[in-house]
C-alpha cells in the first residue's frame, strides 16, 4: 500500500502549491477523510453504449467504486466512488459556438483528470471553455463528499462537501461547503460556505448567503475531522440499499419499465414506485414510494421519497425530495434539500424554479404557487414570503433588488430566460420529449448500456493502485 500512500501525498503537495494564494493547506482536510484500507475494497466500472465515444486510459491511480462513461484519461489521481460522465463530450468536426464565435473541434473532446483526489464527486463535462474545446481538464484539485463539477474546468482547487461549481472556469480557489457558483471565471479566491452566486456577466447577478448557524445543522466540515450534519446522516441511513445494488450481479426491477424510460443498473428503485414514459433515473439515484410523471428525471445522487412529480420535472444532481408534490416542469436545482416530512406536506406548483442549494425543511405545511422562483431556507409559510417571488415579478426588475438575504442586480427577464432555456435543454438532452423515433436523449441511448469491471492490485506495495489500462474502441 506504499504506492497508494505516496500518491496521496503527491496530490496534497500539488494542490497546496496551487493554493499558496489563498494560503490553504488541504492536508489536514483529506489525509484521514477516507482511510487507505477503504480505498482498496471496491472495483471501478465503465459503461459502453453505441452512442458514446469509447476511450479510457487509467494509469498510476486509485479508482475505488468510480464510474466512467465516454472518453476519459485519468492519471496520478484517487477517485473514490465518483461518477465521471462524458455523455456530452464534443466530437471531432463539431462547431463549438461561444459568444458569437464558431470554434471547430479538430479532435474528440476528452475528460482529463490528473493529480487530483475526488471523493464521491459527480463530474459532468458539458464544457463551455473556448480556450480548450478538445479537453475538459481537472487537475491539482481535491473535491470532497457529494460535490458537483458540472461543465467547470477545475485547476488547483479545493471543493468542500456538497459544493457545486457549474459552468465556471476556476483557478486556485477554495470553495466552501454547500457553496454554489455559476460565473464565467474565478481565480485566487476563497468562497465562504453556503454562498450562492450566479453571474451572467453584465446582464445579471444573483447572490444569497445561507445563515452559518442554520447551515451547520445540515453540513459542517473542519480541518482534522470529517464532514458532518443532517445531509450526511440522511445519506448514511440509506447506505445499505446501495450495498446490495453494487454487490449483486443480477438485479430484478420490481416493475416493468415503460417505453422510452431508462433506469440505471446502479440506481436504487424501491417498491411502490411508478415510472412513466421517457423517465430517466441515473446511477446512484434513489427512488422510493414515488410517482415519476412522463419525462421526469432523477440525476446522479438524487433521492426522491414519498413524493409525486407530475411530469417533465428536472431533479438536478444531488437534489433530495421527500414528502412533496411537484407540478409539471418544476426544476429542483443541484444539492437542494426539499423535506416536507411525514407530518407537513410540501406542494410546489407547475413551472416553478427551485434554485440550487435551497433548503426547505418544514415545521408546518407549505404551498408555493405556480411559476415562482424559490431560494434560501424555508421552514414555514412565513419564510415563503422572504424566499420566493413570482417569475413575472422578477421579470419586471431592472436594477438592484433585495429580499431577505437575497440580492439581485440586473435584468430579471434575462435571468429567467437563461434558466428556462437551460431547463428545456436538459429535458431535450434527457429524451423527455421523445416520441419513439425523434427527440431521443439519454433516457433512450442508455437503455442497453453494458458495464465492465476493473479491479485494483490486491496486495503488496501496489495494493489499491489500479493496473495501467488503455481501452480503445
Amino acid at each position: 500500500m506504499k504506492k497508494l500512500n505516496d500518491l496521496m501525498e503527491k496530490i496534497i503537495q500539488r494542490v497546496n502549491i496551487n493554493l499558496r494564494e489563498p494560503l490553504f493547506d488541504v492536508g489536514p482536510y483529506v489525509r484521514n477523510i477516507v482511510s487507505l484500507n477503504q480505498l482498496t475494497k471496491f472495483y471501478a466500472f465503465y459503461g459502453i453504449t453505441s452512442y458514446h465515444c469509447l476511450n479510457f486510459h487509467f494509469s498510476r491511480s486509485n479508482l475505488a467504486g468510480s464510474y466512467f462513461l465516454g472518453k476519459c484519461n485519468v492519471s496520478d489521481s484517487i477517485l473514490y466512488k465518483s461518477d465521471i460522465r462524458g455523455d456530452e463530450l464534443k466530437r471531432k468536426g463539431e462547431i463549438f459556438h461561444f459568444e458569437g464565435l464558431d470554434i471547430p473541434l479538430y479532435e474528440d473532446e476528452t475528460i482529463r483528470i490528473k493529480d487530483s483526489f475526488l471523493i464521491k464527486t459527480l463530474v459532468h463535462n458539458n464544457s463551455h471553455d473556448p480556450e480548450n474545446p478538445e479537453e475538459f481538464i481537472i487537475q491539482n484539485t481535491v473535491s470532497t463528499h457529494y460535490a458537483n463539477i458540472h461543465g467547470s474546468n477545475v485547476e488547483g482547487c479545493f471543493l468542500g462537501p456538497f459544493s457545486t461549481v457549474d459552468l465556471t472556469i476556476l483557478h486556485d480557489c477554495v470553495i466552501g461547503a454547500f457553496a454554489y457558483l455559476q460565473i464565467k471565471e474565478l481565480d485566487h479566491l476563497e468562497v465562504p460556505a453556503g454562498t450562492i452566486w450566479i453571474s451572467g456577466g453584465d446582464q445579471f447577478e444573483f447572490r444569497y448567503q445561507h445563515d452559518p448557524d442554520i447551515l451547520k445543522e445540515y453540513i459542517r466540515f473542519k480541518a482534522g475531522g470529517k464532514p458532518q450534519g443532517m445531509f450526511l446522516e440522511f445519506v448514511k441511513q440509506r447506505k445499505e440499499d446501495f450495498l446490495r445494488v453494487f454487490d449483486v450481479v443480477n438485479l430484478e426491477t420490481p416493475f416493468s419499465i415503460p417505453s422510452g424510460a431508462s433506469l440505471n443498473r446502479y440506481a436504487v428503485i424501491k417498491p411502490k414506485t411508478r415510472i412513466s414514459q421517457n423517465v430517466l433515473v441515473a446511477q446512484r439515484a434513489y427512488i422510493e414510494n414515488s410517482f415519476m410523471g412522463i419525462g421526469a428525471n432523477a440525476q446522479e445522487n438524487c433521492y426522491i421519497i414519498n413524493s409525486r412529480l407530475e411530469g417533465y420535472n428536472v431533479t438536478a444532481h444531488g437534489a433530495k425530495i421527500i414528502d412533496a408534490e411537484l407540478g409539471e416542469k418544476v426544476f429542483v436545482g443541484f444539492n437542494s434539500f426539499l423535506n416536507g416530512n411525514r407530518d407537513y406536506g410540501l406542494r410546489i406548483a407547475e413551472k416553478s424554479i427551485v434554485m440550487p442549494h435551497t433548503i426547505i425543511d418544514l415545521t408546518e405545511p407549505v404551498n408555493i404557487g405556480a411559476s415562482h422562483l424559490v431560494w434560501g431556507c424555508i421552514r414555514n409559510q412565513a419564510d415563503v414570503a422572504q424566499n420566493t417571488m413570482a417569475l413575472s415579478e422578477l421579470a419586471s426588475i431592472s436594477g438592484k433588488f433585495s429580499r431577505g438575504r437575497m440580492k439581485f442586480e440586473g435584468n430579471g427577464e434575462q435571468f429567467i430566460k437563461g434558466f428556462q432555456h437551460r431547463i428545456e435543454h436538459i429535458l431535450e438532452a434527457n429524451g423527455a420529449y421523445c416520441d419513439g423515433r425523434n427527440m431521443k436523449g439519454h433516457a433512450q441511448s442508455t437503455q442497453n448500456i453494458s458495464y465492465n469491471l476493473i479491479q485494483p492490485y490486491p496486495e503488496g506495495d501496489l495494493k489499491g493502485i489500479f493496473p495501467r489500462i488503455d481501452i480503445f474502441p
